[in-house]
């Protein structure tokens, strides 16, 4: 047995917010949606792609936001991205600085935590 690679990461998100994930997550953010599988598609949430990265955004009855565990997403050209993140009303915070990276959090509409890096 080997583990040789991670498939995707899922974030939850409250029942009914499809919407608001998609202008946050393929709007600002800029990632593509990928179809769910129709066997998959009857639970609500939303899926996304940005070349080898795979976000799923799954609905949670009881939804808490994750403001602590979060996915970090390497990115190019990050302080265009803090600009369109502000500009959409998301404001990035800024954390500790991190050998080899310029980085930041944002939360997304349901209060999840999203790192963005940008390596040096």
């Amino acid at each position: 047995m080997t583990i040789y690679a991670l498939d995707h990461v899922q974030i939850a998100m409250p029942p009914g917010a499809e919407e608001a994930a998609r202008a946050f997550y393929g709007g600002v953010l800029g990632l593509t949606e990928q179809p769910k599988p129709s066997n998959l598609a009857t639970r609500g949430g939303v899926w996304f792609t940005a070349g080898a990265l795979k976000l799923h955004l799954g609905v949670e009855p009881e939804f808490r936001p994750a403001r602590k565990a979060h996915p970090a997403l390497l990115v190019r050209g990050l302080d265009a991205l803090i600009a369109r993140c502000t500009d959409a009303g998301y404001p990035p915070v800024p954390d500790e600085p991190l050998a080899g990276y310029n980085r930041v959090y944002v939360y997304d509409p349901f209060g999840n935590r999203i790192e963005l890096m940008e390596a040096l």
